[in-house]
């Protein structure tokens, strides 16, 4: 554990060690909320998922909040979910926090198992996030999906990323997403911010944020002090945010630290739900840790900026000391290029263009 994670409560934990759901299993969290954990194929190995019990139009039954990638060990997790953790209930809805697809990528699934004739298991999700999966679902190689294709590898050379063996697998990538997420359900109910949702009888407020994803929805509880932080808050990590080829002027980074000024009036002793990680009491400290964190990470990208002019693949190496294989390398200089956006978007760093390729300096560098 680090010194950042010493500073936050894993209340869940005992002497005996920490607490995690088995797989096929629930949690107890509080009264009518449920901790799922699933695995995941890649380095970060884990996404967590919850069952709200619910009562919807009359109905008895459940709320999910997120699904797992659509892979075969996911729908076998979830049909053990369905045999011993449901308690002889339906799910009747499916909440979805955004649209990536460890998120995502079982919705169809699951509003189709739990729909009949007498029963619609909608998708709620916000709208910007449910069109982007749409769309990201149904790349062809003509288009870009922000994962893969010719506009992304286009994008990423444009930052200064030059090995032709990555260019070439971001080029061929154009199914990366729909691998995830082969489908979304065709229709959904849309969550806004400021939105109260009622669940179980508690009311959840919809919490919108940005710059880790389109229009990523948190769900807040003041009645049992609970915050599903989705993707927006986690204990250990920052959550990546990144710039992509599909909006590539954009200010990420600016719209995540604003974002999660949004949950700072939360009472302090809440209990943080993340995607990520285990759930932990030290909401306000851990927004003032992430703020810290991109403080650093901004402060390096000036000093290497003021030095000589920077494309983000070479932020890349400053940012980040570990080696990377190409799917941590493609995040990594998104992330990279967030940063430089920001500064830029700050006006403490002009860019210029030069032979197709994107470079940032100090604005001080520029004008001796």
């Amino acid at each position: 554990m680090n010194l950042q994670e010493q500073a936050l409560t894993y209340p869940l934990d005992t002497t005996a060690g920490e607490t995690l759901p088995e797989s096929g299993s629930t949690f107890p969290i509080a009264p009518g909320v449920k901790w799922i954990r699933m695995a995941l194929p890649f380095a970060l190995n884990h996404i967590n998922l919850w069952l709200l019990r619910d009562k919807l139009e009359g109905r008895e039954g459940w709320t999910v909040v997120d699904c797992c990638i659509d892979r075969p060990e996911s729908r076998a997790q979830w049909e053990g979910i369905f045999a011993s953790e449901l308690e002889g209930l339906p799910i009747l809805r499916v909440i979805v926090t955004h649209m990536h697809p460890d998120h995502i990528g079982l919705a169809h699934f699951l509003c189709q198992k739990w729909s009949n004739e007498n029963w619609t298991c909608h998708l709620w999700i916000s709208a910007t996030d449910f069109n982007a999966a749409r769309m990201a679902c149904q790349v062809t190689p003509a288009l870009s999906s922000g994962h893969g294709g010719e506009a992304a590898a286009a994008f990423v050379a444009s930052h200064g990323m030059s090995n032709p063996d990555y260019l070439k697998q971001i080029r061929e990538r154009t199914g990366y997403y729909a691998q995830m997420v082969p489908s979304v359900p065709t229709s959904y109910v849309r969550l806004m911010d400021g939105m109260q949702v009622k669940i179980g009888g508690n009311d959840w407020q919809c919490i919108s944020g940005y710059g880790h994803a389109p229009e990523h929805i948190a769900l807040s509880c003041p009645a049992l002090k609970l915050l599903i932080s989705g993707d927006m808050i986690l204990p250990r990590i920052s959550t990546n945010v990144s710039v992509y080829d599909l909006e590539p002027e954009a200010n990420s980074l600016t719209l995540f630290l604003d974002s999660i000024n949004r949950y700072a009036p939360l009472a302090p002793d809440t209990l943080t739900l993340p995607s990520h990680g285990k759930p932990f009491i030290g909401l306000h400290e851990r927004i003032k840790q992430l703020h810290e964190h991109h403080a650093d990470r901004l402060q390096e990208v000036i000093e290497a900026c003021r030095l000589a002019p920077q494309t983000a693949h070479d932020i890349v190496a400053i940012m980040f000391k570990r080696a990377l294989d190409l799917h941590q390398l493609t995040f990594a200089q998104g992330e990279a290029l967030a940063h430089l956006h920001k500064l830029w978007f700050d006006g403490v760093l002009v860019r210029r263009k030069e032979n197709g390729v994107y470079r940032f300096s100090t604005v001080s560098k520029i004008s001796t």
